[in-house]
């Protein structure tokens, strides 16, 4: 009673919070899906440079969200930027990852023919390679979402927005009146999100993957 006590009398203050945690997430991951795709495109037909790439997303992942978060303070202050550095940088790990495997999974026969018909090589990439990488991609923007749903909770430490600043409150003052309920509150909503924006990325895997090459 008390949990729904807590939430029904803060239902408007959650709902803000789930929809900047949402668009924060989204809109990060839009960054990064893109700017991993690009990389991806730069580095993949060269071995070395797949090794470099795949080798600093492993190191990358090793870092600790919360220290990267702290140290980001010093430069871009508190509040949104240092938050969305953060998602963006987490977030596109996985996604460069999968690109790579998906771009280099592609037939050579299947290029060779396209250059063949007289495509140039940026036709071929957009029209033939990528949409054959796509639902490797995909994989990685669904465990990329899952991923930084929980980073950008942490985002609340230097005051950026979601429902992070629920789970800080609780722990702030901790064995306090209400303080259980704003941590629940906000770690069960961060779990929602993702739960619902993993769905969407199904509907949007089966709205741009081609019928032919669906799993």
């Amino acid at each position: 009673m008390d949990l729904w006590h807590f939430v029904s009398s803060r239902a408007g203050e959650i709902l803000f919070a789930s929809a900047q945690h949402f668009s924060l997430v989204v809109q990060s991951l839009i960054v990064a899906t893109t700017l991993s795709i690009l990389i991806a495109a730069l580095v993949y037909t060269g071995p070395t440079r797949t090794s470099i790439a795949n080798a600093v997303s492993a190191v990358g992942l090793t870092i600790p969200s919360f220290a990267l978060i702290g140290m980001l303070i010093a430069p871009l202050g508190f509040g949104v930027a240092p938050a969305v550095v953060v998602i963006v940088f987490f977030g596109s790990l996985p996604i460069l990852r999968n690109a790579i495997v998906g771009l280099r999974g592609v037939e050579r026969s299947v290029i060779e023919s396209a250059r063949g018909i007289g495509m140039s090589q940026m036709d071929t990439f957009f029209r033939i390679e990528l949409p054959l990488a796509w639902p490797i991609i995909l994989a990685g923007i669904r465990v990329s979402a899952q991923m930084v749903m929980g980073i950008a909770a942490v985002a609340a430490f230097v005051l950026g927005p979601g429902l992070g600043g629920f789970i800080f409150q609780g722990l702030s003052r901790l064995g306090g009146a209400g303080s259980l309920e704003s941590i629940i509150t906000g770690t069960v909503g961060v779990v929602i999100l993702a739960a619902i924006l993993d769905l969407i990325l199904v509907g949007v895997g089966r709205l741009t993957t081609s019928k032919g090459i669906r799993v």
